[in-house]
Parts: C-alpha cells; structure tokens; sequence
C-alpha cells in the first residue's frame, strides 16, 4: 500500500534513497554555516529596541547628535578639594588624554555638580566617540584604552576608590559576563541532554541519532540569521533562545520517531514496515507539531517589539529545519542503522530490546487510578493548578534595568557607590526637543519657564543640562528624577513631566514636538505597549491553535480542551513564578535579591514559548490517543494506551527540557533566572499534573464527545494530517497491525 501524506512519502523516500537524504541534510548543514560565516550578525540598536514616545525621543537624538558614549569616573575616600585628590584628577586627566580616545574631559572642578554634597567623593566625566560603521573597532573596543589608563592611576592610588561606569563599559562587562554566561550553559547543556537521553533509550547510538539532529538544526538555524540579519536585525539573546527551543523540539522529534520505530520493532515488524510506520504516524504527529509550534511563535510577531520579532523569527526558523530533519534525515539514518541503533547498550540498565515494548510502571500506576476516579483526581488537580496560579493576581511588570544586572562585576559596584554619593545621578529622564524651525529666542524663553516648572516640582532632584545639537534643531534636556528609576515615585515623576511640566512649557513651542526617554520611560512605554498587545498576541495565538487542531483532528472538543489546558499550566507557572521572584523567596537557593515585579517581557515571551512546547506533548499523546481508539478500543483504554504508549518518551523529554532551562536560572541576572525557572516550572507542571493526570481525566469523562464536531462544520476537509491508526502492511510478514474498527457513533450532532 502506497504511504499517505507527506511524512509518510517522506519517511519512504529517505528510506529508499539513504545516501542522498544524509549527504543532502549534511550538505544543507555546512552550506548554512559557510553562507552565515560571511555576515557579521547585525544586532538591534538601542533606539531600536524601544518602543512608543521613549523610541521616538531616542531616534530623534540618534540623529542629532553624534554617536558617543558617556563614562563616569569616582573618586572617593577624601576631601575632593585636597591637593591629593586634585592631583589625582590630574593624573587622570593626562592619561586619559593621552590614549587619543577619551574626549570632553570634565573634571569636578570644571562643574561644581560633579562634586557630592557630603564631601567625600567628586566625578569625571568623558565621552568615546563611536567608530563609523565601516571600521574594525567598536565603542566597546575603544573603551579599554580609558579603562586601562584609570585602572594604572587607581593602583597608584589604593588609599583612594577610584572606579568608573558607563555606558560603554557597563556594555562591555556585562556583554563579557553574559557571554560567559550563555557560553557554559551551551556547553553544559549538550552532556547533560545526551546523559538523559542514554537513560532513556538505554544504549549509547540510540541517545546520540535526537542530538545529532538537534545540534545540526540549531547550528544551521543559528548560521542563517547571519544574512536574515542583514535585512531584520536581531537581539543579542536570538542565539540562546534559538539553542534552548532547537534543542528542546529537535530531541523530541527524533525521541518520538524513534521511540515508534523500536516499538513497531519489538512487535515483530519489519525493519521497513516498523519504519513505514513510524513514518505514518509518529511523523505525521511531528509535521503537525512543528506547525502548532511555529504558529505559537509566529504570535511574537504582533507583540510590536523588535525583540520579540528577532525571537520569532529565530524560533520559526529552528523549528522548521528540525522537522525537515526529523522528516527526511531521520528515517534514512535508522534505515542505515536498522536493529543496530541499540548498539553501545549501557550496563545494568534495561535491555533496548525490552524496554520498547514494556509499559511504564509509574505512569501506569498513576493512569490506572486517574482512570478509575476521573472526577477525583481531575478535581484535585484542577484545585491544584488554580491554587498555584493565584499569585498571579498580584503580577507586576518592570523592564529589566540596573537592579537585575549582576553585582559581582566592578562596573555595577562602582555604579552603586555613585548612586550613594549622588543620588539620582545616573537616572535621568530626557526631553528631546525638536524645534522645527522655532525662532531662538522662543526656544530660549519656553527652556527658561521649564527651568522654573523644574525648580518648583518635588520630582526633580538635581539641576537639569542641556545639549543642542549642531544645527541647532534638537535640545536634549536631561532632568535628574526622583525615585530609583523603577518605583512609584519615578512613575509619578515621568507622568508630571509629560503631563504637566511639559505640555505647560516648552510643549507650547510653535511646530515643536518634545518626546521623553530614559530608563523610566522606557519601562512605562513597554509596559503600556505589553498591556496593549498581550491580548492581541493571546487572541492569535489561541485562535490559530484552535483552528490547526479543528481541522488536524475534526473535533470542536479537542482544540478548547487543549487551550484550556495549556493555559492552566501557563497560569500556574506564572503564580510560582511570581511567588519566587516577585515576592522573593527562595532568594538565597537561587541567588538573587527580588525586584517586586517581574521581567516586562517574560510573560508574553513564557506563553508564546510554552504554549508551543505544550501543544507538542498534546499532538503526539492525542494521536496515539486517536489511534488505539480508531483501533477499536474504548476511550478509557484508548487514553490508557496512547499515553502509555508516549509515556517515557515524554517523561525524558521533559526531562530533558526541564534540565536544559533550569541550566539558565544559574546565570548571573535576575531576567535570565526568571526565564530558566519560569521554562522549566511550566514544562515541569505540563508533563506531570496535565499530562498525567488532568488529560487523561478530562477525556475519560468526556468519553465520545472528545471527537465531537458539529454538524454544520462537516465541510471541514479531511487532512492528511488527522490520524486514521492505519498502518502499512508488512512486506515480510511480520505481525500485522490490528485493522481499524468502523467508526464509533458519534454523539449527537448540533
């Protein structure tokens, strides 16, 4: 019998024409990373990665204003009046001169504000002009030379704490940190996923064939957005989350396929039908997979944030290199391999050969009494979920900023030095003036009532300065704000200004159109942006969910089921995620100190991430599901033997995902931790509470009207995607598989 559909033509394909699916697939590798080798990865500017009025305020200035960067240099632990410190400054001010890169030098005693009020410390202030686009260097490079000047002056100098931030070499500590970072969780998380996998299939080429294939898909998905960049630049983060989502479905698809393939083995088939059959169904389930997951990630798209674009496209394009490779390279590397997958059989571990056949005792003990009492455990994991939810309640979002970055590096605990002896120094709000034409003197006189609104409000802590840009078209007035940038008071302060101090003010400007940044408006406009788009983004997402699998399975039932039941684990991973890191506990297990909110971005990125790789477990457990019943069992025993069935296979892809996110709740910044705990808590909840027992509840009850479709939906198209159980026969005799049953009635139509 002819294979049906398109995996199961391309599991026969690549079975028949080995060598040219392996060296294709290998050829597609290295052409992907040579192409990609030639671009330089083009990352998102700053102005870029805003949003609302703070990005239009920062593109304005972009363009007026030469690209610098600004560093601070203290000087503390003596009177900065005294001749040593006055020495020191001058010394400071000689090498930084001399390294040809340092310019604008403004020492305390140019400006009398660079001085702190309790007399113990003094600032110095420099800029780093960027490099034009074409040079080899970047302001990161350029950077070390002042950094090594200071440093030479402050080890003559231990009596004295000299120390320096800025924008420049905040970016390139954290840049260096972060990179560390990523790099060791890279490495860790490749021996930690093949010792996982050779505890699940029990033999040493069975654990290498997932990663193998997922490791070629992430370097060939991560190769590509080399030249992808060129026309959409992308985040610095895209490479780890491509890893992190590469690794996660690529293990998975090739543990499905050839977890059905020894299984279809152990029942007496063919190595060809077993592999026809893995094909037929495990393969299927895979491409209708791979689109439910792309189709989640494509919902980044309409979050309006670049970042969230750069992540689409990346976990877009990881996707579906793996399903190509799972669909095509896969069965033509275990046709190779046939029976000799089992190789390099580990000791004391369950033979290969046995295990693909044998039910999983734990799940099993637990399916069997979920299926007694479905009422009672579905309740009490209903009760469970909602319980661990409630905390979500009280979510409260932040953009990231300087209080989630890691205090181990000398830049950050210089900044807080800084912060003690000039407070709000370092958070500022910007007005960026554009004029358009305003005559001078109106523009001298609408700064001058400014001057007065700022001297009268309780939110502004520090004179104001002003930069104007050559031609004279653009101010830039910084405006030293209340509060640590991210509280009420901050808040409060930016509302003043763009509700009051400015409208009233240089807003009255004729023509003139006044914007605000910084680090509090920057935070407020993507928070508002968040509010704006989240249900944008859940409407999408759920919508095209619920469609692919009304179509993939023609049932109305299947995909609200489905919905419903990622969003309680989303949900609950949600409530312990606020409960951890916005009401700050387990602060000295997981290292960091709590914020009171969480990320901005992460609950909009966790639901997108999360409904994917749920929606990946649901598809390959609801079509071994559709198949035992097709096959003429019950539903009881249908959802006993389909999760059964896809039981360890699961459980080590859990395992293995859990393992590789938790990696990340290692690293050193609180956004990074509450994206590793947030992942691997939700999988955690997926895979065990919903899985194994709200699933398989919920369907018992449901009983028939799981595949329930309503009457005037009978249009729909049957798709090669939905699943039949049928099987193709076995060439060589081998045991066949059970034929399929007529259809059960179905429940009364509306």
């Amino acid at each position: 019998m002819e294979p049906r559909g398109i995996a199961a033509r391309a599991g026969r394909w690549s079975a028949r024409h080995r060598r040219k699916a392996v060296l294709g697939w290998l050829a597609f590798v290295i052409l992907a990373v040579v192409i990609g080798g030639q671009f330089t990865t083009e990352s998102l500017t700053d102005e870029e990665y805003g949003v609302g009025e703070s990005q239009r305020a920062d593109k304005a200035y972009a363009e007026a204003f030469a690209d610098t960067a600004k560093e601070t240099v203290l000087i503390e632990g003596a009177d900065p009046r005294s001749p040593e410190v006055r020495a020191v400054v001058g010394e400071l001010v000689a090498e930084l001169e001399e390294t040809g890169v340092a310019e604008n030098i403004v020492t305390p005693y140019d400006d009398p504000n660079q001085i702190a009020q309790d007399g113990r410390a003094a600032l110095l202030t420099y800029e780093i002009a960027e490099p034009p686009r074409d040079a080899d260097e970047t302001v990161e490079d350029l950077v070390s030379k002042p950094e090594a000047a200071i440093e030479s002056v402050a080890a003559a100098h231990p009596d004295l704490g000299i120390g320096y931030f800025g924008d420049a070499s905040a970016s390139k500590a954290l840049g260096e940190s972060f990179q560390e970072d990523f790099r060791q969780a890279e490495v860790t998380s490749v021996p930690i996923t093949l010792i996982i996998l050779i505890l699940a299939f029990g033999a040493l080429l069975a654990a290498v064939v997932p990663l193998i294939l997922a490791a070629t898909a992430v370097a060939a998905a991560i190769a590509l957005l080399g030249p992808i960049s060129q026309i959409f630049p992308v985040d610095d983060a895209v490479g780890s989350v491509v890893l992190l989502i590469g690794l996660a479905v690529g293990v998975d698809y090739a543990m499905f396929y050839l977890r059905r393939e020894r299984e279809e083995r152990a029942r007496g088939r063919s190595k060809e039908a077993a592999l026809a059959a893995a094909a037929a169904t495990s393969g299927r389930a895979v491409l209708v997979s791979g689109i439910t997951v792309a189709v989640a990630m494509a919902g980044m798209y309409f979050a309006g944030a670049a970042t969230f674009t750069s992540f689409a496209t990346g976990t877009i394009l990881v996707v579906a290199i793996a399903v190509v490779g799972s669909l095509t390279v896969l069965p033509a590397v275990l046709s190779a391999l046939g029976d000799r997958v089992n190789k390099g059989r580990v000791p004391f571990l369950t033979p290969p050969e046995e295990r693909a056949g044998r039910e999983p005792r734990i799940w099993s003990a637990v399916l069997d009494r979920v299926l007694r009492r479905p009422w009672i455990a579905g309740g009490a994991a209903l009760a469970l979920l909602l319980v661990l939810a409630i905390p979500t309640l009280n979510l409260k979002m932040q953009v990231p900023g300087i209080e989630t970055l890691p205090r181990d590096l000398e830049v950050m605990q210089t900044y807080d030095r800084i912060q003690e002896h000039f407070p709000g120094d370092q958070i500022a709000a910007t007005a960026v003036i554009e004029t358009n034409g305003a005559p001078e003197s109106e523009v001298e006189a609408a700064l001058a009532e400014f001057d007065r609104a700022l001297a009268d409000s309780e939110f502004v802590v520090g004179p104001r300065s002003v930069e104007e840009s050559r031609d004279g078209d653009v101010y830039a007035v910084s405006v030293p704000i209340a509060g640590d940038g991210m509280d009420d008071t901050s808040y409060a302060a930016l509302a003043s200004l763009r509700e009051e101090i400015i409208p009233e003010t240089i807003g009255r400007l004729p023509g003139a159109e006044v914007n605000v940044t910084g680090f509090t408006a920057g935070s407020e406009d993507f928070n508002q942006l968040m509010e704006d788009r989240v249900p944008v983004v859940f409407a999408v997402v759920l919508g095209a969910a619920f469609l692919l699998l009304l179509v993939t399975f023609r049932s109305i039932v299947i995909p609200i089921k489905a919905i419903l039941l990622n969003l309680l684990s989303v949900g609950a991973a949600y409530g312990v995620l606020v409960w951890i890191f916005q009401d700050g506990h387990l602060e000295s297990l997981l290292g960091f100190e709590s914020t009171g909110a969480i990320t901005s971005w992460l609950p909009l990125f966790l639901f997108v991430i999360l409904f994917g790789l749920s929606m990946d477990y649901h598809v390959f457990i609801l079509s071994r599901i559709r198949e035992a019943y097709d096959r003429g069992l019950s539903v009881g025993d249908a959802v006993g033997a389909g999760i059964k069935g896809t039981a360890s296979v699961i459980s080590a892809a859990a395992i293995v995902m859990v393992a590789v996110f938790a990696i990340f709740a290692t690293l050193s910044a609180v956004e990074f931790k509450q994206t590793g705990v947030g992942l691997a808590l939700a999988i955690l909840i997926d895979a065990t509470i919903i899985r194994a027992v709200l699933l398989p509840a919920t369907m018992k009850l449901l009983g028939k009207w799981n595949w329930y479709l309503p009457s005037w939906l009978e249009w729909l198209p049957r798709s090669r995607f939905e699943f039949h159980g049928e099987l193709p026969p076995d060439p060589e005799g081998g045991e066949e598989p059970e034929a399929p049953r007529a259809p059960a009635p179905e429940p009364a139509r509306a």
